[in-house]
């Protein structure tokens, strides 16, 4: 029974050590340093909103994959893995989803704003609708 209760102590430990490292593919960007990379890097821009939110106003060049559609996954099999990709949505929430998906896919360079467009509007930023 202690071997037991041993191996299982073991195995929690490693599961929340883990749990707290972050994606090596993945790096998270505040929307000043995100703009920067938009200025700076060969990006694609990826929307993950909805089609409704990304035609209400996005960041230019952007392309728009909702995350929160049920072919998500199939959707961004179709992207260029080797390429980088600079990830947003309202909030940040839903990008950090989406980036996390894409790095277990196998894309090997992704950006997420944190605070997305809330935060880009709210910093001066703009959105475009074309």
């Amino acid at each position: 029974m202690r071997k037991v209760i041993a191996l299982a102590t073991v195995l929690l430990i490693s599961l929340s050590a883990c749990a707290g490292e972050d994606n090596a593919a993945v790096t998270n960007l505040s929307v000043s340093e995100f703009a920067n990379v938009l200025a700076t890097e060969d990006v694609v821009i990826l929307d993950v909103r909805t089609q409704a939110e990304f035609a209400d106003g996005h960041i230019a060049n952007a392309i728009n994959i909702d995350a929160q559609s049920g072919s998500f996954a199939a959707e961004i099999e179709g992207l260029d893995k080797t390429k980088t990709y600079a990830v947003y949505c309202r909030s940040g929430n839903r990008s950090g989803t989406a980036t996390q998906i894409m790095a277990e896919a196998g894309f090997s360079k992704l950006y997420n704003m944190n605070g997305g467009t809330i935060d880009w509007t709210n910093s001066g930023f703009a959105l475009t609708t074309n």
